[in-house]
């Protein structure tokens, strides 16, 4: 199995496990050991998983401060799916910075068609294209050379 589709497994199962954690009130630890007997691991990036799975919470303040601001609602009126999506992506923006911006932006729209509500990667693509601008300037300013 290729390292993009490992990737790609391992944010499909942490928009759900961080959905787990937000609204079960859920230990990460036993979140962790439940997506491990749950789900066939194998095939999944679990470093990846687990440093999202951990990082997320240990960063909540940057992670959040960092797409609230280009919310077009009240943070409670974000519905809980598309919250862990912008968490996720903005997570990997802020400290994944071997991750391309483009690359963490689509993972995030493709993530918000695949779970989210209707037409949710909309805004989800205007807000993490926000934050792409304030944690990967000089990245996009060198993609436009």
């Amino acid at each position: 199995m290729s390292k993009t589709k490992a990737k790609q497994k391992a944010r499909k199962l942490l928009v759900q496990a961080l959905y787990s954690w937000e609204l079960g009130g859920t230990d990460l630890e036993t979140i962790e050991v439940n997506f491990h007997l749950d789900n066939d691991m194998t095939k999944v990036d679990g470093e990846l998983f687990k440093t999202v799975l951990f990082g997320v919470p240990q960063n909540l303040d940057k992670v959040d401060s960092a797409y609230q601001k280009y919310l077009d609602r009240e943070e409670e009126k974000l519905d809980p799916v598309s919250r862990a999506i912008l968490r996720l992506t903005s997570y990997e923006l802020i400290f994944s910075i071997e991750v391309p911006y483009k690359v963490a932006i689509n993972e995030g729209v493709n993530l918000a068609k695949t779970f989210g509500p209707t037409d949710a990667f909309k805004f989800i693509n205007g807000v993490l294209d926000r934050v792409a601008v304030d944690t990967r300037a000089v990245e996009i300013a060198a993609q436009k050379g």
